[in-house]
């Protein structure tokens, strides 16, 4: 029927009263704008992070180089993981995380296409959700090396979804990536 939702289906923890909840978060950039080159795009969106009231302990991954997952003729992409804590909701960071996206003046020209930022909520404690918004974990984690290289460096004792994370085989294929360097 027209105008009707999927269901949500939540479980895990989430910030309540002022209770600080790790999350981690993937940043990727493959287009310079006038407001930076890729790697300058996912240092903005890291200093936005440290910036905020409600976010503390911020760490970053490496960058990483990666070919692009979606359509071939685009540029290369960089990536990295950070890991911080919160008192946002997930929704909150989900709206902080597009607020992060339109500073950097993203466009969304394809899907999987180029973009100036692009800023995706990995985790969010040991929260699990499917929203029509919102999946945590994201949907596509366990596929992405991408992610789950530069997650791993961040949280090597990781478990995500009851599955520690070097138990994902993409957690150790370096297939078309490259490690940069560190911020």
């Amino acid at each position: 029927m027209p105008g009707n939702k999927k269901p949500t289906s939540v479980s895990g923890s989430s910030a309540v009263n002022g209770t600080w909840v790790t999350c981690y978060v993937g940043l990727g950039s493959n287009l310079s704008n006038e407001l930076g080159s890729p790697i300058e795009h996912l240092q903005q969106a890291v200093a936005g992070m440290r910036d905020h009231k409600q976010i503390r302990k911020v760490s970053v991954s490496s960058f990483y180089a990666s070919a692009p997952m979606g359509p071939q003729d685009q540029p290369d992409f960089i990536n990295a993981v950070t890991g911080f804590e919160t008192t946002l909701t997930a929704f909150e960071l989900l709206a902080f995380c597009q607020q992060l996206e339109q500073q950097a003046k993203r466009a969304r020209l394809r899907r999987w296409g180029e973009r100036s930022l692009d800023v995706d909520i990995l985790l969010y404690g040991d929260t699990q959700m499917m929203d029509p918004k919102l999946t945590i974990p994201h949907a596509g984690l366990p596929e992405r090396n991408f992610v789950l290289i530069p997650l791993l460096e961040l949280a090597p004792t990781l478990t995500i979804a009851g599955k520690p994370i070097d138990e994902y085989p993409k957690s150790t294929d370096w297939t078309d990536l490259k490690r940069l360097s560190s911020l």
